[in-house]
């Protein structure tokens, strides 16, 4: 058979050559896998995991140490409202902080190299691309906030009992809560911070915006003005998610459930804000 027949038999009608057969288009399951390589080998997304459960892990034992300790010869009064899960799960305090950095993290880090536009022409459907973005970043985030909890609870307990002040275990309902609950909202905490990097697209930005959401403000609430100083500490999302981690029952302040789902609302506000934006604006 001649070269010339070769060649017509293979560019025949109907018989395409296989490197002019059009490319499969990129699906969400694509998409999620991209992402989550890109997440994965970010040299950040290491360096803030492990600080996560050094934070986590650390507090719980300082605040387990020295609050059992100080248990017997506090007032009868402290005695009778002390939270030994809130006592071990303080570091949830700067693990959402470092969480939502990771989260902002995310998308600023493609708009700072600028690899933002490699992406979407690689994924034109913008609303994919942020989909996949948070489920990784959303699972990702999950599994480091629940061993932060679970560990953190684990030590900041024993360091209790060794005190004798005291404390909880796992088979407690609201021990289940609070550590489940609380790796819940890890990472609703980073899906703030991609909810606001995204409508930030700075990374600076989005740090001071999260470190002021997330410790200033609660931090000085109760400085602010009578009405304004309570609203702050019962409804300012991030004040009402921490009750997840409590056990003392507060009945000036929303319960666990209902606090946490204020920071849901929000995060969930954000997140819209943040695709609709995502989708107009240039990259």
């Amino acid at each position: 058979m001649s070269l010339t027949s070769v060649i017509t038999r293979r560019t025949a009608p109907g018989r395409p050559l296989p490197d002019t057969a059009e490319p499969k288009k990129a699906t969400f399951r694509h998409s999620l896998h991209a992402e989550w390589i890109k997440i994965r080998t970010m040299r950040s997304t290491l360096w803030v995991i492990l600080g996560t459960l050094v934070i986590g892990v650390g507090l719980a034992s300082l605040n387990g140490a020295s609050a059992g300790d100080e248990y017997a010869t506090m007032q009868a009064a402290d005695q009778a409202v002390f939270d030994p899960l809130a006592t071990s799960l303080k570091g949830y305090m700067l693990a959402q902080v470092t969480l939502a950095l990771l989260g902002g993290l995310v998308v600023t880090a493609e708009y700072g190299s600028r690899t933002i536009v490699s992406t979407l022409t690689a994924v034109p459907h913008r609303g994919r691309v942020l989909a996949a973005k948070a489920v990784v970043l959303a699972v990702m985030a999950y599994g480091a906030g629940l061993a932060t909890m679970v560990v953190g609870f684990a030590v900041g307990q024993s360091a209790l009992e060794s005190a004798g002040a005291p404390y909880a275990t796992l088979s407690d309902p609201q021990a289940l809560r609070a550590v489940f609950g609380g790796a819940l909202y890890l990472t609703l905490a980073a899906l703030l911070g991609f909810a606001v990097g995204t409508l930030i697209r700075s990374t600076t930005a989005t740090v001071t915006t999260m470190f002021a959401t997330m410790l200033i403000v609660p931090a000085f609430g109760p400085a602010l003005p009578g009405p304004l100083a309570d609203w702050t500490a019962t409804y300012w999302p991030p004040s009402a998610g921490g009750q997840i981690v409590t056990a003392y029952r507060d009945p000036a302040l929303l319960g666990p459930w209902p606090g946490l789902a204020v920071m849901a609302g929000c995060v969930a506000v954000l997140l819209v804000a943040a695709f609709l934006t995502f989708r107009r604006r240039d990259a």
